[in-house]
C-alpha cells in the first residue's frame, strides 16, 4: 500500500468506515427483499426458487486494488461514484427460469433503481462465466434522513456458483507453463459448456414434473 492511501486512509477512517456501514445496511435491505420474495413463492408455489444468498462489503485492500486499476481520485465521493461493487449481494437460484423471474419481480418494487444490467448466461464471457449482474439503487433509511445506496447484485444457479467459485480459485495459480496454461483455459471453458447443458437438463426435468401435477390438478377438477 502506498504512502498516498495510507494518508487516505488515516485522515478519513471515520468517513470511511460510516461509507462501509452504509453498504453493509444496503445488502441488508437487498437481502431481506429477495428472503421475502422466496417465502412469498413457497406460499404460492410450495417451493423455494433461492437456495441461498451469499453477500459482503469489498475489503480496504481489494477497494484500494480497484482504485488503482480505474485510476480514480482517492475521495470519498470519487469512490462512491465510480466503484458499484463494494456492496455485493449473490443469490443463488436452483433453475435458470428462476434468476430471470425474481430479477423481474425485484426490479419491479418501486424503490429499487436499476443503473446497469449484464446478462452473462445469455451472453457468456469468453472464459466460460455465466451470471446475471445487475448494479442497483437501494434507499437506506438513517438518522439524518433516506440515502440510495448502490448494490451489485449478482444471480447465478448452483452449477454456475459452482464454476465460477472453482474458477476463481485456480485462476490465481502461478508458475503454470505457458503450454499447461492454455490447456487448462480450454477445459475450464469445457466445464463451464458441461455445466450450462446441466442447468438446461435440469430445468427440463423441473419443468416436466410440474406440466404432469398440472394435467393431475386438471383431471381432479
Amino acid at each position: 500500500m502506498s504512502d498516498e492511501f495510507l494518508d487516505f486512509i488515516n485522515k478519513n477512517k471515520k468517513p470511511i468506515d460510516k461509507l462501509m456501514s452504509y453498504y453493509q445496511c444496503a445488502i441488508m435491505e437487498v437481502e431481506t427483499k429477495f428472503k421475502v420474495l422466496n417465502e412469498q413463492y413457497s406460499l404460492e408455489y410450495d417451493r423455494n426458487p433461492i437456495e441461498d444468498i451469499k453477500s459482503r462489503v469489498k475489503s480496504m485492500d481489494s477497494l484500494i486494488k480497484k482504485i488503482r486499476r480505474k485510476d480514480i481520485p482517492i475521495t470519498i465521493p470519487s469512490i462512491e461514484e465510480n466503484i458499484h461493487d463494494i456492496a455485493g449481494v449473490r443469490i443463488i437460484c436452483s433453475f435458470p427460469d428462476d434468476i430471470y423471474m425474481l430479477a423481474d419481480c425485484f426490479l419491479s418494487q418501486d424503490d429499487i433503481t436499476l443503473l446497469e444490467k449484464k446478462d452473462y448466461i445469455k451472453n457468456p464471457k469468453p472464459g466460460g462465466y455465466r451470471s446475471l449482474h445487475l448494479i442497483i439503487s437501494v434507499p437506506i433509511f438513517l438518522q439524518e434522513g433516506k440515502r440510495n445506496v448502490t448494490v451489485e447484485v449478482q444471480l447465478r444457479t448452483i452449477a454456475m456458483d459452482f464454476w465460477a467459485s472453482l474458477e476463481h480459485k485456480l485462476r490465481y495459480k502461478k508458475n503454470i507453463p505457458a503450454d499447461k496454461a492454455k490447456y487448462l483455459e480450454d477445459e475450464m471453458l469445457a466445464c463451464a459448456k458441461i455445466s450450462a447443458d446441466l442447468d438446461m437438463r435440469m430445468q427440463h426435468v423441473r419443468n416436466v414434473i410440474a406440466e404432469n401435477a398440472t394435467k393431475k390438478h386438471c383431471e381432479i377438477w
